[in-house]
């Protein structure tokens, strides 16, 4: 799980992230528009995203299409979020304001 949250803590990769779960199946070089980088960085940045198991490649001849891969960040969820989910509601159920507040 290193390697996910490393891979989740750059700002770029964040942001390949984003464009493929909005538009998956995109190519290097759709990847590369309005990055404001190389390709070649671009690429380096996949291969870290990959190696966290964050981006599924499929090729297509020539064409290497890569998707976002949602199971790794539903685990982190799923381990990290939701038992503090269940805290959060039981503390907004409970919660009752003060009489000073209520007359406000």
């Amino acid at each position: 799980m290193k390697d996910l949250y490393s891979a989740l803590a750059d700002p770029t990769r964040r942001r390949l992230l984003d464009r493929l779960g909005d538009e998956g199946g995109l190519t290097l070089a759709q990847l590369c528009e309005g990055m404001g980088m190389t390709r070649q960085g671009v690429a380096k940045h996949l291969r870290v995203l990959e190696s966290a198991n964050l981006v599924a490649c499929r090729r297509e001849g020539r064409v290497k299409r890569h998707y976002l891969n949602p199971v790794p960040l539903s685990q982190i969820v799923n381990r990290w979020l939701h038992k503090f989910e269940d805290v959060r509601l039981q503390e907004l159920a409970g919660f009752r304001p003060h009489a000073s507040q209520a007359e406000d």
